[in-house]
């Protein structure tokens, strides 16, 4: 296959894409071609078997793409998707996710992407928003919210909430609190309930 031929093909379907998505493509495909057009600045690796073309234009929601696909099953969550909704200050190194799997980090060119390991019976709670005719999964304010005082457990006290720097007017405005009160159900951890019921009490008389 030529560049002028894969390019056409792995672009139209792919934002970042592997050896086994260009096999599918062409069985014949040698692995040598991805270091020959590595080298003539074609192409940019990720992570070990993962790639994107050295022009793609990168933004936060293609950065999301990249991290939904290079480490799956997984979704954006934490402080990332707390600071997407605009709930914390947008000063978040890294793009943070919830995986089935276990906790892993991969620091690239493209910045930190980290994954930190949630209950399979957790992995819900999280939405698709369209992107150039493709996706990316981001939790949802309430999930990313539950997400992150579930892997948090010492936030627990007005101290550490104020910690956290919140913007109390999209969190009201962002939150369902019955939505929220629903998922929470799923943990079955009272003294997760019990903090994010400490949280709400700190917010409503923050």
């Amino acid at each position: 296959m030529k560049y002028i031929e894969f390019r056409e093909s792995m672009g139209k379907e792919f934002t970042v894409f592997s050896l086994a998505d260009i096999r599918q493509a062409d069985p014949a495909f040698h692995r040598r071609r991805l270091n020959e057009w590595q080298e003539k600045g074609y192409l940019r690796k990720v992570i070990r078997g993962y790639y994107i073309f050295s022009d793609l234009a990168q933004d936060e929601k293609v950065l999301f793409e990249i991290a939904n696909r290079i480490y799956a099953p997984s979704y954006v969550s934490f402080e990332m998707a707390l600071a997407y909704y605009h709930l914390i200050p947008e000063s978040v190194y890294g793009i943070t996710s919830a995986s089935t799997r276990k906790t892993m980090g991969f620091p690239t060119a493209l910045g930190e992407f980290t994954y930190r390991t949630i209950q399979p019976k957790l992995y819900f709670g999280f939405e698709y928003f369209p992107n150039h005719g493709r996706y990316y999964k981001i939790a949802s304010p309430e999930k990313a919210l539950l997400d992150f005082f579930y892997l948090n457990p010492g936030l627990d006290d007005a101290q550490r909430f104020e910690g956290l720097r919140v913007n109390r007017e999209e969190l009201i405005k962002a939150v369902d609190r019955r939505k929220m009160k629903s998922y929470l159900s799923a943990y079955a951890q009272k003294s997760l309930k019990k903090r994010v019921a400490a949280f709400w009490e700190y917010i409503e008389h923050a």
